[in-house]
């Protein structure tokens, strides 16, 4: 089960999931889940875990990449940045982060993604990842 209040960790995880875990790992939380998979690509699957979470896979090594918080979830990045907290105060807390145009998103080389309500200016997603990401070799498999 996701801990929904559990702390957003940049490198590392969230909700008691952590980065770089094989799928077999997360089985009970997936296989309790209503929503199918999504392939992103030939080698990515996405699982969306009720409205909290969706939990990035690489197929070929079968580990977890990318963790996405949703709606629900309630725990906080840098203990004060949450969802639903308008764009301009998560800047004022962390200047790191530059928006992406290509995108569509807020970027922080701290590890972390914040996609934004285009309308509200809200946080309506915040991913964490794997250091990895951008390798030549990541959808292959080799980290």
């Amino acid at each position: 089960m996701v801990d929904l209040n559990a702390p957003i960790i940049p490198w590392e995880g969230m909700g008691g999931i952590k980065l770089y875990s094989h799928i077999n790992e997360l089985y009970n939380a997936i296989q309790q889940s209503k929503q199918e998979p999504s392939l992103i690509g030939k080698f990515l699957l996405k699982y969306e875990i009720e409205d909290s979470v969706d939990l990035w896979f690489n197929v070929v090594n079968g580990k977890l990449f990318k963790i996405t918080a949703l709606k629900n979830y309630t725990g906080k990045l840098m203990e004060n940045i949450y969802i639903g907290m308008p764009i301009d105060e998560v800047l004022k807390i962390e200047p790191s982060f530059e928006y992406d145009d290509f995108e569509e998103v807020y970027c922080s080389p701290k590890g972390i993604y914040i996609e934004t309500d285009p309308v509200k200016h809200t946080v309506l997603w915040i991913s964490v990842y794997i250091n990895e990401i951008d390798n030549e070799d990541f959808e292959s498999g080799n980290w």
